[in-house]
């Protein structure tokens, strides 16, 4: 399967695309294809919600955006990497989900989704507003599914993540799409 990882931190090697390269490592020894895209480095603006997407399915932005929801479109399997703010996905990502709208309705390949999520808080319910958040972004696409997520909390600077449980489970559940 080809599967696309977007990381959506705004710090480089920061918790969540940690969490992100241990999938990664267990989806490329279960023999996927893996690509992964880091958004700190790209140039994504705002959608305009102009929705002429829905009739080219390419968005006219000509940004970094574009490039990806293409990427997107094309995976079998998405998975989002995401730090927690104020219990909810980082900007990065919403901003990213808003703008792959010209998927919607589209040829899109696929139907598994997966979300792994670091958080300075430890409760696993500091999640719920991202899972709720990608679970109605993913409503856009019945064929697809939220198929896992991974939390892995009380990371609160870059590095914090290490030796958390959090690492073997995302490994796990890359072993095993």
């Amino acid at each position: 399967k080809k599967v696309l990882i977007i990381s959506s931190s705004p710090r480089k090697g920061g918790n969540s695309e940690t969490l992100a390269d241990a999938f990664i490592r267990g989806a490329k020894e279960a023999g996927h294809q893996t690509e992964k895209i880091c958004l700190y480095d790209k140039t994504i603006s705002f959608c305009k919600g102009c929705l002429a997407c829905l009739q080219s399915h390419r968005c006219v932005i000509h940004d970094d955006a574009d490039v990806i929801a293409q990427k997107m479109r094309k995976a079998d399997v998405l998975v989002f990497a995401t730090p927690i703010y104020y219990y909810e996905m980082c900007g990065q990502m919403k901003t990213m989900l808003d703008r792959a709208n010209p998927l919607y309705d589209s040829d899109y390949q696929f139907r598994d989704v997966y979300l792994l999520a670091s958080a300075a808080e430890t409760e696993k319910s500091a999640m719920d507003g991202a899972i709720k958040g990608i679970s109605g972004w993913i409503e856009c696409f019945p064929n697809s599914k939220l198929a896992g997520t991974v939390f892995g909390g009380g990371a609160d600077v870059v590095g914090a993540i290490q030796g958390n449980s959090a690492l073997q489970e995302a490994y796990e559940l890359g072993t095993k799409i």
